[in-house]
């Protein structure tokens, strides 16, 4: 049962919300590590970053969406959960890696390109185009919220809209990745995937629990930086932890294409999923630097569009102009 255990944590006093970040940092890892079996049984990185890693990277954010909703939690803390999320995404999380390794989507020109195996360049070039879309699917979903935002609030109809767009969506990829199968004549369904199901789930109930306690506990606080005045702030912060891990590993490993579908995809599951679910009870009042928030992810979307379709990768002067776009974001919306 998992009330021993946390009643276990919590008797460590002191060290209990470590534990607890702990916990959430240790279930997310079970996940990337189910994540990169399903990746070498033949999940492309496309497919792999944009149906199945947002769910698991963004499951703290939908977790946290649903808790404050059935509790009467904050609306404005809802979306200030999902703009750390998606603008840390779009800006550090990709920014460094493009700093520190470079992230190329085509295969560079030169001599070794004849030691590529044979099919390799066009696939990359299929999954610059999969990213294209899925970095426009970015540019309309935060477009749709923006619009719906406008006066000052997002309702029950508001987030039904949502929720259908993100649905319409995840239909559009699933018969995708169906018609590639059938082109190909393979299957990615095996013997293996219940107990990645099981172990996936795992995972998910491990941020659960972690992210329930957290919330509370952080509610509880009034004094200080780590209080409930930055709710959205602080978890939006906890939930990239995975996004981040996700980049740093497949940095590491040299699949920019999976660094960067995780981090778009992502996006996804925040925006517009989690804002309709918290919709579904209360209507959601919009925080102050809504606006700015909106403006940054738009503006960092375009210019994703831009570099991606025109080079093919992300500039490490783009990288710093990223990072500088978060700071900028941090100053407004901590000390604007």
């Amino acid at each position: 049962m998992a009330d021993p255990f946390i009643h276990w944590i919590e008797a460590r006093g002191p060290w209990a919300p470590w534990l607890f970040v702990a916990l959430f940092v240790a279930a997310s890892f079970l996940m990337i590590w189910r994540l990169e079996v399903m990746s070498a049984r033949g999940f492309e990185g496309t497919v792999l970053g944009t149906l199945v890693m947002p769910y698991c990277s963004g499951m703290g954010n939908l977790i946290f969406a649903f808790i404050l909703g059935i509790n009467d939690g904050s609306g404005a803390d809802v979306m200030t959960n999902n703009l750390v999320n998606n603008v840390t995404d779009m800006t550090l999380v990709l920014g460094l890696p493009a700093i520190i390794w470079g992230i190329k989507i085509l295969p560079s020109k030169g001599k070794n390109a004849a030691r590529r195996r044979p099919g390799a360049e066009k696939a990359q070039k299929l999954n610059r185009l999969s990213l294209l879309l899925t970095l426009v699917a970015i540019l309309f979903f935060t477009g749709a919220v923006w619009a719906l935002g406008r006066k000052g609030n997002l309702n029950f109809n508001d987030g039904l809209v949502l929720i259908g767009l993100f649905l319409f969506w995840q239909c559009f990829h699933v018969f995708e990745v169906m018609k590639s199968d059938v082109r190909q004549g393979k299957s990615l369904i095996g013997w293996l995937l219940p107990l990645d199901i099981v172990l996936l789930a795992v995972g998910a109930y491990g941020i659960y629990v972690s992210t329930d306690w957290l919330v509370a506990w952080i509610q509880n606080r009034h004094i200080g930086f780590i209080s409930a005045r930055h709710l959205g702030w602080l978890t939006g912060w906890l939930m990239v932890l995975p996004n981040a891990m996700l980049a740093v590993y497949y940095g590491w490993k040299g699949q920019p294409e999976t660094v960067y579908t995780s981090q778009v995809g992502d996006c996804h599951i925040s925006i517009p999923f989690c804002l309709g679910v918290y919709t579904m009870y209360h209507t959601m009042v919009l925080p102050a630097f809504f606006q700015t928030g909106m403006f940054i992810l738009l503006g960092a979307t375009l210019l994703h569009l831009f570099f991606v379709t025109v080079f093919g990768q992300l500039p490490k002067f783009f990288g710093w102009l990223l990072v500088a776009a978060y700071g900028f974001f941090l100053w407004k919306g901590l000390l604007g």
